[in-house]
């Protein structure tokens, strides 16, 4: 019997490629309509009133670069901190707040947060200025 040689394909068939190619552009047509579609459509008013503007009730302690304590722009030793807090925190029962610099250290800002802690705050926030 004679041997039939088989002819070989150097060519690469790239129709199966191309179909793959046309799917996705049509799934693609079909969703990007839809992206556009998301967000939230907000309703802003033009003229607001302002009655009542309610002021926090919170002490304020803000702590200089050299790591000096302040409450109510008057310097406060840090072995009188405890008891300034521990009687603003009577008058302003919303916490208090923090106010650091970068070069604050991380010691008197741990100080100011156990002093409030001690006279029975809950609430403390730490804010940079």
């Amino acid at each position: 019997m004679a041997r039939q040689k088989r002819q070989v394909f150097n060519d690469i068939n790239i129709t199966p490629l191309t179909d793959i190619f046309l799917v996705l552009l049509i799934i693609m047509m079909v969703i990007a309509p839809l992206l556009d579609q998301q967000g939230l459509s907000l309703i802003v008013p033009e003229h607001v009133e302002q009655k009542d503007i309610q002021e926090h009730k919170t002490v304020n302690v803000v702590i200089d670069n050299e790591d000096k304590f302040f409450i109510n722009d008057e310097e406060v030793s840090a072995d009188k901190l405890e008891e300034t807090i521990k009687k603003l925190a009577v008058e302003n029962p919303e916490g208090v707040v923090i106010e650091t610099s970068e070069e604050t250290t991380n010691g008197a800002m741990v100080k100011v947060m156990d002093s409030a802690r001690n006279v029975g705050v809950t609430s403390i926030s730490v804010a940079e200025i």
